[in-house]
């Protein structure tokens, strides 16, 4: 892949950052947009805007046919047995509220066992704890190694007659571990038991097969598939969206109103209460031709590299401290360095146009566990290249010589 090309794909690298070329490393938190997705927003609401699945005008009918059609290009990606499978929503965070709620409210009662892992994004956490707050449903978690990993020894272990849920991340945001979903889903199958996977880090770096992986659930979040914001989107096996009641209730997802009754419209429509975020779900469409014609295949292959390089580059800084060595790792570096906050690390290579998370990034479990209070994180997207990661152990060794000064 000619990188410098796609990075001239988006606008916003063109622009400097305390006069200095920007450097971003900070994908895992939101991905930039290509000027296509830019493009079709602006398109879509200077020459097709109208609201979706209500009027019969041309306006009206053209978007519908626009917004159905990235449901289809999305069931395509993710190879979904079939379109009414593909659920859109504001965000990953409420795709997995919508389970939390909906199938927890049906079918977990006082007592029984969600079971989760210590490397989870609070957002696969705080909805179950919602339901052990009001329902008495115990959450368990299974253990991360020393490597940063949990592995299905880890998953196993922790699996009872109790275990109602397993919820898992695909791909971790902090220490870059990648589970072996499709084996853990087979384990809780042979158990009787569905599988929910937050797929917010997965979905962006990895070529996903939801036929293969056979989960019941999987959340994704579009802005980080170079795709706008305020965008996710739930994958469900059709037999749970036909089971479950609808999350919200309003225009859109009825079938008839009575006053002795209401009934429910058709799938996915169930799901899809209200005014839906048509501009975006439209432009995202574009962000999967953008994927497609890279192929995943090189994008994984690239950013393979990339993090290989960047651990290689990190590990010969004896400032730097790596966090976690998986064996099978996204496209993420988490790092600390002794005597310097993770919140100072980032300031200061700010300062050069290094972009990088620091904090807990939504974390607090597992960073308790490896008893540290924040991390400084740099993850990777297609645009970014081995210069990058070299402009940022730059940065991180005159982030050193400034402490070292004081």
């Amino acid at each position: 892949m000619n990188i410098n090309k796609i990075k001239s794909e988006f606008p916003i690298f063109s622009k400097k950052v305390h006069n200095n070329d920007l450097v971003y490393l900070d994908s895992a938190n939101s991905s930039q947009k290509p000027l296509v997705v830019v493009d079709r927003i602006y398109d879509f609401y200077t020459k097709e805007f109208s609201n979706i699945g209500r009027s019969v005008h041309y306006l009206a009918v053209a978007a519908t046919n626009l917004y159905e059609n990235t449901r289809v290009s999305v069931q395509k990606h993710i190879n979904a047995k079939d379109k009414d499978e593909i659920v859109f929503t504001k965000g990953a965070t409420e795709a997995i509220n919508l389970v939390a709620n909906t199938y927890g409210n049906k079918n977990l009662n006082e007592g029984d066992e969600v079971l989760i892992t210590e490397l989870e994004h609070h957002s696969n956490y705080v909805p179950w704890h919602y339901l052990r707050k009001s329902k008495g449903v115990k959450i368990e978690f299974a253990e991360v190694n020393n490597d940063g990993e949990v592995t299905l020894e880890s998953i196993e272990k922790k699996i009872t007659s109790k275990t109602k849920m397993i919820a898992v991340t695909h791909l971790s945001n902090v220490t870059g571990a990648i589970l072996p979903i499709k084996e853990i889903t087979q384990l809780a199958h042979s158990k009787g038991i569905p599988v929910l996977v937050d797929g917010c880090q997965g979905a962006p770096h990895l070529n996903l097969d939801m036929q293969d992986l056979d989960c019941d659930f999987y959340a994704i979040s579009c802005h980080k598939m170079y795709g706008p914001t305020g965008l996710g989107i739930l994958y469900a096996k059709k037999k749970w969206l036909e089971e479950l009641p609808p999350y919200q209730g309003g225009g859109g997802m009825i079938g008839e109103v009575k006053k002795n009754d209401i009934s429910y419209g058709d799938l996915p429509n169930k799901y899809e209460a209200g005014t839906m975020a048509t501009a975006q779900v439209i432009a995202f469409e574009e962000s999967i031709k953008f994927l497609n014609k890279l192929g995943m295949q090189n994008i994984i292959k690239h950013e393979k590299e990339l993090m290989e390089y960047g651990r290689e580059t990190l590990m010969r800084n004896n400032s730097v401290k790596l966090i976690g060595n998986p064996k099978n790792q996204g496209a993420v570096l988490s790092f600390t360095i002794e005597g310097i906050h993770p919140h100072d690390i980032a300031t200061i290579l700010d300062e050069d146009g290094v972009a990088i998370r620091a904090g807990h990034h939504c974390c607090q479990v597992l960073h308790d566990k490896f008893g540290l209070p924040a991390t400084a994180r740099a993850s990777f997207g297609v645009y970014n290249t081995k210069d990058d990661i070299d402009k940022l152990n730059a940065s991180i060794n005159k982030c050193k010589k400034i402490f070292d000064k004081k």
